[in-house]
């Protein structure tokens, strides 16, 4: 479990993901070499996963954002493996998350425009196999982005 020197560290690298070493080991109060042995535990225990780019899409020319609901028919008891493997190999799905409850899966979905939505929407996901029901949600904005934890 991370401790007090853990929960610092930790805290600041939330705030400024990017924060060199140097100014983190001071920020947390510790000496880099203390800094680096504590990263390393955290990365072995798992806690930090892993550093990944942090990419805005609209600037890329994606400007569409839709999140879709689903609802499987639950008969054929590969429902589950056939869909998610179906979602993971549209190149336009950027998130798959499953759910207990009425809703069995969500995907965040990019598209350059709405005519490319259309196509995605036509080709890719009305496709995807044992969907009994589907609900579409469109990003007007995003108002908070990042898990800032209680630490």
């Amino acid at each position: 479990m991370p401790d007090a020197i853990d929960r610092r560290i930790l805290r600041h690298l939330l705030v400024d993901p990017d924060i060199p070493n140097e100014a983190l080991a001071v920020r947390a109060g510790v000496t880099s070499a203390t800094l680096w042995r504590r990263l390393e535990k955290l990365r072995a225990t798992g806690i930090i996963r892993g550093t990944e780019a942090d990419i805005d899409w609209r600037k890329l020319g994606f400007e569409v954002e839709v999140s879709l609901r689903f609802t499987l028919d639950k008969t054929n008891p590969r429902a589950f493996d056939e869909f998610q493997a179906a979602a993971r190999a549209v190149p336009e799905v950027t998130e798959i998350q499953s759910f207990l409850g009425s809703v069995d899966f969500r995907l965040s979905v990019i598209a350059r425009d709405m005519a490319h939505w259309q196509q995605v929407y036509r080709d890719s996901i009305l496709t995807l196999p044992h969907v009994a029901d589907s609900d579409a949600l469109m990003l007007v904005s995003t108002i908070k982005n990042r898990a800032e934890l209680p630490l």
